[in-house]
């Protein structure tokens, strides 16, 4: 097991002021910093989160990968709530917060972006590099033959075999799912695979299925490149991401953390801030010095030993 820091993280209040100070001095200290980000991001561009501020479940957790291909019933379930679900996951666009990782990405400051989330708001922003850790939701794949299809693709395919269904608004869910309640599925028609009609799932990591080795492998690649870490909007509750906080504390990279409420690695953390990203990344973004001002750099917070 990787050694545990033995202090406590120097926390903030949640203040917008303070958190933008402590992260400005945090990012002036360090040249380029790996980013991950979570749901927490997203949240304002209408995106809800998973988990609330004590990191539980807001809502009944995704379907697991074993469940969608085992069970009929589940995918009809899960494809008819996903059509409902569609249109306003599509519709999101970036935030300020989305933005402003892309401007710090421009200015050198940011060496690599990794993202838990599967709504490509990052890449609409601007960030180049990205790495979609858990896949991206506007891309449908054949568990068959590997064929990929455009979500929006197969959205047409789903009204044109289920006349009536878009009908059926709901709230949307953080992974484009959406909560239709009372609604019977057994009718529902899940089109196959027009290549060799197999299964298809969304182009995403479910809960119970691995993250693909090569994208573990660069972002690996990415975080021991780089000189500190950034998580941005996420508790970490699941090993996917979490595995890269305890990374970078084995490795002394020093870690900051911003998000509303704990995270799990809370006690692996060189500063802990609390605010709203959306305006705490902005303001960032703006006071950042370009990668190489060492003046601001001697100035900066210092690394936990």
């Amino acid at each position: 097991m990787d050694a545990l820091p033995a202090a406590a993280p120097r926390s903030t209040p949640p203040d917008e002021a303070a958190a933008v100070d402590a992260l400005g001095r945090f990012v002036a200290a360090h040249r380029t910093l790996f980013v991950l980000t979570g749901a927490g991001i997203s949240t304002g561009s209408g995106i809800p989160d998973y988990r609330d501020a004590d990191g539980a479940w807001k809502r009944v957790p995704p379907v697991t990968l074993q469940a969608f291909t085992a069970d009929a019933a589940t995918r009809r379930r899960y494809w008819a709530r996903s059509l409902a679900g569609w249109a306003p996951f599509a519709a999101a666009r970036p935030n300020a917060a989305h933005h402003a990782l892309a401007r710090l990405q421009d200015a050198g400051r940011v060496g690599m972006l990794l993202t838990q989330n599967v709504d490509g708001l990052h890449q609409r922003a601007g960030s180049t590099g990205v790495i979609d850790l858990h896949g991206r939701l506007d891309q449908v794949i054949c568990l068959g033959c590997g064929a990929c299809h455009p979500r929006a693709e197969f959205q047409m395919s789903l009204l044109r075999r289920n006349p009536g269904w878009g009908r059926h608004m709901a709230a949307v869910a953080p992974d484009g799912d959406a909560d239709l309640e009372g609604v019977d599925f057994a009718a529902f028609d899940v089109p196959d695979c027009s290549a060799c009609g197999g299964m298809l799932k969304p182009d995403v990591v479910f809960f119970g299925q691995s993250v693909p080795r090569a994208r573990v492998e660069a972002a690996t690649a990415g975080l021991h490149a780089s000189d500190a870490m950034l998580v941005v909007g996420s508790s970490l509750m699941v090993w996917s991401g979490f595995r890269f906080a305890r990374m970078a504390a084995a490795a002394g990279i020093p870690l900051a953390i911003l998000n509303h409420g704990r995270t799990r690695a809370d006690d692996l953390a060189t500063l802990k801030v609390q605010g709203d990203c959306t305006r705490v990344l902005p303001a960032l973004a703006g006071q950042a010095p370009a990668a190489g001002a060492s003046a601001a750099r001697d100035a900066a917070i210092q690394p936990r030993a």
